[in-house]
C-alpha cells in the first residue's frame, strides 16, 4: 500500500537541513490538500446522500481507530459549538474507546468483533449516517463497523486513502483520497491525515450548509456558550434584520440564545409564530424569509 511504502525521494529526510527538511513536510502537506480535489464528486455525492438521509431525527456516526479515529472526533466535536447539531445526534465508534481520544490503545484497530458489538448497540436506522475512516483502508475494526452499518440500512461512507481496498468497497458511497506515499512511511498522521480532515470538513459542513444551518455565511444555528459568541450572535441579528444592538440583544434574551427566532421577532412575530414558522420550513431562514406567505 502507498501509505506504508518508503519514498526513496525522503529516504535520508533525517539527515537533511531542518529547513530543507520543512520545506519537504509543507510541501507534502499542500499535495495533501491538492489531492482532496479529484475526489469531489465522490464528495459531492455523499454529502447529498447524508444530507437527505439525516432529515430532523437521523445521526452522524464517526468510525475509526488511531490517528482516522481522533480525526473524527476533532469534526464531530465542533459540529455543537458551531452548528448547535445536537449531541443525542452525534455518536463514535472508536477502536479503544474513549482511551483511544488520547492515547494508543494497543491492538483494538485489529477487534472486528468488538466494532460489530457496538455497531450492534447503536440500534442504527434508515436515516443514520455512519463516516468510516482508514488511511490503509484495510483496518479491521473499521472495515467490520462499516460493513456491518450496511446491513442495517444506514448511509455508509468510507474515506482511505489507498486505492481498491476493503473500506471503499464496503461504503455505499466511497471516498478514495490518494495521498500517496507519506514522507516518513506509515505515518499517516502527515500527508493522509490532513487530507482526511480537509475531506470531513467538506462532508459536515456541506451538510450543514443544506440543513439550514448557515445563512448568508453565517452560523445562525451556533451555541451561545461565551461573551465572544453572544457578541457575533447579536451582530449577526442586526445584519440580517437590519435592526438596532439593543433591539438584537433583547430579541436574543427573549429567544433563548436561537438566532433565527430573534430575527422572526425583530421582524415582529412572537416566538410561537417565529417557532412555527421555522418549524414549517425545516429551520431554514433563508426558506423563511423567501415566502411571501411569512412577510
Amino acid at each position: 500500500m502507498p501509505t506504508e511504502e518508503v519514498d526513496p525521494r525522503f529516504a535520508d529526510l533525517d539527515a537533511w537541513p531542518p529547513a530543507s527538511a520543512m520545506e519537504a513536510m509543507w510541501e507534502g502537506q499542500l499535495a495533501a490538500v491538492a489531492s482532496v480535489g479529484r475526489a469531489l464528486p465522490a464528495i459531492t455525492a455523499a454529502t447529498n446522500a447524508a444530507k437527505e438521509a439525516l432529515g430532523d431525527r437521523g445521526r452522524m456516526i464517526y468510525v475509526g481507530a488511531g490517528t482516522s479515529g481522533r480525526v473524527a472526533i476533532q469534526d464531530g466535536a465542533e459540529l455543537k459549538p458551531t452548528f448547535g447539531w445536537p449531541e443525542r445526534r452525534l455518536h463514535f465508534i472508536i477502536a479503544g474507546g474513549e482511551t483511544a481520544f488520547v492515547a494508543s490503545v494497543e491492538g483494538a484497530e485489529d477487534d472486528a468483533a468488538e466494532a460489530v458489538r457496538l455497531i450492534d448497540a447503536a440500534r442504527l436506522s434508515e436515516n443514520d449516517v455512519v463516516i468510516a475512516l482508514s488511511a490503509s483502508g484495510t483496518t479491521p475494526f473499521t472495515q467490520a463497523a462499516l460493513r456491518e452499518a450496511g446491513t442495517r440500512s444506514a448511509v455508509t461512507i468510507g474515506i482511505a486513502n489507498n486505492p481498491g481496498t476493503a473500506l471503499l468497497t464496503s461504503a455505499r458511497y466511497p471516498v478514495l483520497i490518494e495521498t500517496g506515499r507519506e514522507l516518513i512511511a506509515g505515518s499517516t498522521r502527515m500527508k493522509a491525515g490532513t487530507a482526511q480532515k480537509v475531506v470531513l470538513n467538506l462532508i459536515s459542513t456541506g451538510i450543514m450548509l443544506g440543513l439550514g444551518c448557515v445563512y448568508r455565511g453565517m452560523m445562525v444555528n451556533m451555541q451561545l456558550t461565551n461573551a465572544k459568541l453572544k457578541r457575533r450572535a447579536e451582530a449577526m441579528v442586526r445584519q440580517i434584520a437590519g435592526c438596532g444592538e439593543t433591539e438584537a440583544a433583547r430579541a436574543l434574551e427573549q429567544a433563548a440564545g436561537n438566532i433565527k427566532t430573534a430575527v422572526l421577532l425583530t421582524l415582529g412575530y412572537d416566538t410561537a409564530q417565529a417557532e412555527r414558522i421555522l418549524a414549517r420550513h425545516k429551520g431554514n431562514l433563508r426558506y423563511v424569509l423567501a415566502d411571501p406567505a411569512d412577510r
